[in-house]
């Protein structure tokens, strides 16, 4: 049992990178645990994405935990709580005092004792949160992209230089990256199946970018911060805009 349980440990982020080609696994590597040690994963940007990397680290080991979540905005929070508190029933472990709002959330929970952080806000943060959960010695998956701008991937790069000092592992939602079919198409290429490659022509069919809403319909009060980080798709500094987003 506990050289199964220590497997399953190190293989968590092959096995849950590996569930679905549409959807970025939860990653951890946690080698040498006891049998009943608990993984405490914490999930910063309640979104869809980040919602579907919570389920997905939840199914990953029964000692995973779900003990912390952070948002800007409080409602996407309580929504993606109340849904994964039906399903998971007490893996999710999330006390009141562990639900952080506003920008600086981040940072209360990589505070909060996680042992894993789950990166998926709006990828113009994803710099700043990961140099943050890096540092302190968290383990953590990042959802693509890692970076919106030329600065922020070279704060990506010593990011991922650190964690590799630190001996923490840190993986991005590349999902198709992670597809084992697909991982098998590029090993066979690479083995020169069919001969020297000199040209790639590539389609990506994907739906259209949801618009931004008419500014007549921007709440009375609401700041430009608040407009842009709710629309953050349509804005290139929090999306990298559409290709790079996707």
């Amino acid at each position: 049992m506990k050289n199964e349980l220590y497997l399953t440990r190190r293989q968590f982020l092959k096995t849950s990178s590996a569930v679905a080609a549409t959807a970025a696994a939860a990653p951890v590597i946690l080698t040498g645990a006891p049998n009943n040690a608990r993984l405490k994963i914490g999930l910063v940007g309640c979104g869809g994405r980040g919602s579907g990397a919570a389920n997905q680290a939840l199914n990953a080991d029964p000692n995973v935990v779900l003990t912390a979540l952070a948002d800007v905005f409080p409602e996407p929070m309580q929504h993606c709580l109340g849904a994964l508190q039906k399903k998971y029933g007490d893996k999710v472990q999330v006390p009141e005092s562990n639900c952080f709002t506003g920008l600086d959330g981040y940072q209360k929970l990589i505070d909060s004792g996680v042992d894993v952080v789950l990166l998926a806000t709006p990828p113009g943060f994803r710099p700043q949160h990961l140099k943050a959960a890096i540092e302190a010695g968290k383990h953590v998956f990042c959802e693509k992209p890692m970076a919106t701008d030329a600065v922020g991937v070279r704060s990506v790069m010593a990011s991922a230089e650190l964690a590799r000092e630190k001996g923490l592992s840190l993986v991005a939602g590349f999902c198709w990256r992670y597809n084992p079919k697909c991982r098998a198409f590029y090993k066979r290429i690479h083995d020169g199946a069919i001969g020297e490659v000199r040209a790639v022509y590539a389609t990506y069919l994907t739906g259209p970018v949801k618009p931004m809403p008419p500014a007549n319909t921007r709440p009375a009060g609401m700041g430009d911060v608040e407009w842009q980080l709710r629309n953050w798709y349509n804005f290139v500094w929090l999306s990298g805009d559409g290709l790079v987003e996707q």
